[in-house]
C-alpha cells in the first residue's frame, strides 16, 4: 500500500511504471514459493524516475530503505570503473551477492548506470537470477534485483513520439506497445550493459519497464513537489518560470524535457536560497 501510496504521489507521467511495479513486486513478496528472483530493468533517459522509484521499492520493504544494510547498491563507474578487471570485478560481484543472501534471503540489490557497464560483467550473477532452488547451499530466490539504465531511451522516446504524433495520449500507451523492442533494443546496443546478456537471452529479466519521456505538465508537477517538500507555498509563476528554463525536444515540437526533472531542485535553490 506504501509502495502504491508514493507513487501515486511522487512519480509523475509513468503509468507504466506505477502498474508494473507494484503489481510484480507486491505479487512477488507474497509469493511464498517463488521459483526464481525477482529481477526488474528500468529504462529511459535521465530524471524520468528511475532512481527515484528503486528508492521507494527499498523503503516499501526495509524500515530504513536504502540505508538498509540488506540493500546492496552498485554504481556501474565507481565499483566496476576498468575493462581490464572485468575478471576480478565478476569473483567480487558473486562473492558479494553470495555472502549477503546468505546472511539475508530478502536482500535487494540495485544496479546503476547500467549502460556504462562492461560488457559481460553483469553476466557474472546469471546463476544467481535462474531457477535453481539451491546453490551450494543457498537459496537466491527471495532476493531482488533492480537494474537501471539509459539504454532503450531512443526506442521508448520513438513509441511515445508515434502516439503523440497519431494523436493519442501517453495513457494509451500499454507494455506490449514497448517491452519486446526494449529488450532487443537492449540487448543488441553494445553501449547497454545487457549487450548479448545470457540475463535476457534466458528471459531471466521477469520486467523491462519503460519510463516515457516527461512534459511540460510533468516538470510543473515535479516543481510544486518539490516546493511544497520545503515547506513553502506554491507559487505558480515561479513553477512556470522553472519549467519555462528546461530545455525540450525534439527541436521543432518541444514535447519532452531533455533532463525530466533531474534540475528541479537545483533551479528552485535560485528561487528559495
Amino acid at each position: 500500500a506504501a509502495l502504491q501510496e508514493n507513487l501515486d504521489k511522487r512519480l509523475f507521467g509513468q503509468h507504466l511504471v506505477s502498474k508494473v511495479v507494484v503489481k510484480a513486486v507486491r505479487g512477488f513478496l507474497n509469493n511464498t514459493n517463488a521459483k526464481k528472483p525477482l529481477a526488474l530493468s528500468l529504462h529511459g533517459w535521465t530524471g524520468t524516475g528511475k532512481n527515484f522509484v528503486s528508492k521507494i521499492v527499498a523503503e516499501s520493504i526495509y524500515k530504513r530503505g536504502l540505508q538498509s544494510k540488506y540493500v546492496h547498491q552498485f554504481v556501474a563507474t565507481l565499483h566496476f570503473p576498468h575493462a581490464h578487471n572485468i575478471n576480478l570485478y565478476k569473483d567480487q560481484l558473486q562473492s558479494w551477492i553470495r555472502g549477503n543472501v546468505s546472511v539475508c534471503p530478502r536482500s535487494l540489490f540495485i544496479f546503476d548506470e547500467m549502460d556504462k557497464m562492461h560488457a559481460g560483467l553483469i553476466d557474472s550473477i546469471k546463476p544467481f537470477l535462474d531457477y535453481y532452488e539451491l546453490l551450494d547451499g543457498v537459496s537466491y530466490r527471495q532476493a531482488i534485483f533492480i537494474f537501471l539504465s539509459n539504454a532503450g531511451a531512443e526506442k521508448i522516446t520513438e513509441v511515445a513520439l508515434d502516439f503523440w504524433r497519431n494523436g493519442r495520449t501517453r495513457e494509451d500507451i500499454q507494455l506490449t506497445d514497448i517491452q519486446n523492442a526494449l529488450s532487443v533494443s537492449v540487448f543488441n546496443n553494445k553501449n547497454s550493459g545487457f549487450w548479448h546478456s545470457t540475463l535476457i537471452d534466458r528471459n531471466l529479466i521477469d520486467y523491462f519497464i519503460p519510463f516515457l519521456p516527461l512534459e511540460y505538465k510533468h516538470v510543473k508537477m515535479c516543481v510544486r513537489v518539490e516546493i511544497e517538500s520545503r515547506g513553502y507555498t506554491v507559487d505558480e509563476d515561479i513553477v512556470s518560470r522553472i519549467a519555462d528554463e528546461m530545455t525540450y525536444f525534439p527541436r521543432e515540437e518541444r514535447i519532452y524535457s531533455d533532463k525530466g526533472c533531474k534540475t528541479v531542485d537545483a533551479k528552485l535553490d535560485y528561487y528559495y536560497d
